[in-house]
């Protein structure tokens, strides 16, 4: 190889947003692993590469550029995890970074820049690059590529997977890049103090999805098919057990696959075979995310006697009608199969769900709101300010985003093309979604982060809150249906004032009655 080079790789400072205070759709769980891949990759290949952990170690703009710059880099990897925000902050860390540490390649990768390039490298003249899609083997060619010397944008330009700067504007595109076919042939990712002092350690057992919801970023990513790629159950327990023989007391891990499953036949094969070597090596608790049509009895009892405990589950909706929207090819008896199967089994799931689509009627949130109840899935505070509230976001990659732009329906902002939005069809529909947005943002930011941890739901003062919650989105409902409230009534002031109040008094009521 040509000579190995110093590397900075960033994840960098996240900006909260009052208006997406607990959206997650910005980024896919998998992209946690991201730079772990990116650097494990780049170190494989012989160069030195120092992480930064800006965002998991709370750092600002300036601790991240001094961290950086003491590495001495001669490339920096950024990964830009969209946030909610016009990227001020990435401005000020890339202006920072350049006076920090002079005039070094900085290639930008991420879903985020994989579908914002052109904006990127516009309003970044610091960026050479952008990498497109799977970073790891562009990263690493690109290393190769700034190593051999010489003039950095014609370097990069023959590098496959890249949306590259020539002459001091955007230029276009190298061509494409094949994706990774044996994820088992990459290097672990590595992992940071700062990744292993969470609750649980992340890990990938697959990439892609063999579905193709309307609001999705990742088959996108992947190049806009359905293309989900496991890995090997050996090479899966070989990383875990890699990860047990270096720090035995970390006994919980999370699969951050958007589809851990995988498709029925070999995907079932595969979990079931996994599910196996897990519980005959290891003593460990584990989480996953899937579909609810790949929910069954006989799978779900092997991940359970493997250690399998925590879930997150898209049911989206308990409209049929909106599921077929979405493009979600489940149904809503598939929805409460699963809730069955998995109750059977201990398991409490997560779940995913769109309470409020631009299509939705008052009639189809009353579906969802029934739905929500019969299943039982209003009793948990952590649960009902989400369920209660999730609007569809439309970011650029996903076909509800492109379909919208088609029909001329899409509201894009100037400053923030990456996310757009659609009015509802139904004003009094978007009157409801926009005042439980704001309901459910005061109890997010209200109680007080030990109330939260302890949200066993058992303490009294949940209790209170979520039955007062779910009273006032019926209430509001019903009044909205029949004509008895009315949105131009300085109504929403009133509720948001209401709810206000229920959170001060739960902060500083005692524990229990």
């Amino acid at each position: 190889m040509t000579r190995p080079l110093r590397i900075a790789l960033i994840e960098h400072p996240r900006q909260s947003s009052w208006v997406h205070m607990n959206d997650v759709a910005n980024t896919p769980l998998s992209s946690s692993l991201m730079t772990g891949y990116v650097a494990a990759a780049l170190e494989h290949a012989g160069h030195q590469v120092s992480v930064v952990e800006g965002h998991l170690a709370g750092l600002t703009v300036e601790q991240v550029v001094v961290r950086a710059a003491e590495a001495r880099p001669q490339l920096v990897g950024l990964h830009v995890v969209y946030d909610w925000s016009d990227g001020c902050e990435v401005v000020r860390l890339l202006d920072a970074l350049s006076a920090a540490v002079g005039p070094v390649p900085v290639i930008l990768y991420g879903f985020y820049p994989t579908f914002a390039w052109q904006e990127l490298l516009a309003r970044h003249p610091q960026v050479a690059a952008v990498v497109l899609g799977e970073p790891e083997r562009t990263v690493v060619e690109a290393a190769e590529a700034v190593a051999c010397g010489g003039v950095v944008e014609r370097a990069l330009a023959v590098v496959p997977g890249l949306a590259v700067r020539t002459r001091g504007a955007a230029a276009g595109l190298t061509p494409s890049r094949a994706l990774v076919q044996d994820l088992d042939a990459l290097p672990f990712p590595r992992r940071t103090p700062e990744m292993l002092a969470l609750r649980e350690v992340n890990i990938a057992g697959s990439r892609g999805c063999y579905g193709a919801c309307t609001f999705c970023t990742i088959n996108p990513f992947y190049g806009g098919r359905s293309r989900w790629r496991p890995r090997s159950p050996q090479s899966v327990v070989g990383e875990m057990s890699a990860i047990l023989e270096a720090h035995p007391h970390k006994n919980r891990f999370y699969f951050v696959d958007p589809n851990f499953f995988g498709p029925a036949g070999r995907g079932r094969e595969r979990a079931l075979t996994l599910a196996r070597m897990i519980a005959e090596r290891f003593d460990i608790r584990f989480g996953l995310e899937g579909r609810v049509n790949d929910i069954d009895e006989a799978l779900v009892e092997a991940l359970v006697a493997a250690g399998f405990d925590e879930l997150l589950i898209g049911l989206e909706s308990g409209s049929d009608a909106t599921l077929r929207r979405l493009n979600k090819h489940t149904t809503v008896e598939q929805n409460r199969r699963a809730l069955r199967i998995l109750r059977a089994y201990g398991i409490e799931p997560n779940v995913g769900f769109i309470m409020f689509e631009p299509e939705s009627s008052l009639d189809d949130v009353r579906v969802n709101l029934a739905f929500l109840e019969e299943e039982h899935l209003l009793e948990r505070l952590s649960v009902t300010a989400n369920v209660l509230y999730h609007q569809q976001i439309l970011l650029r990659p996903t076909p509800a985003y492109r379909a919208a732009l088609a029909e001329g329906r899409l509201e894009v902002s100037p400053s923030n093309p990456y996310e757009g939005a659609v009015p509802y069809r139904h004003p009094r529909v978007a009157f409801l979604a926009e005042t439980m947005a704001e309901c459910c943002r005061h109890i997010f930011a209200g109680l007080p982060q030990d109330l939260w941890l302890g949200d066993g739901e058992d303490d009294h003062r949940l209790l209170v809150l979520n039955r007062s919650l779910v009273g006032l989105f019926r209430r509001l409902l019903d009044g909205l249906a029949d004509g008895s409230l009315s949105p131009a009534s300085g109504l929403a002031a009133e509720v948001v004032a209401e709810v206000r109040d229920w959170v001060t008094d739960a902060s500083r009521a005692p524990s229990r009655v």
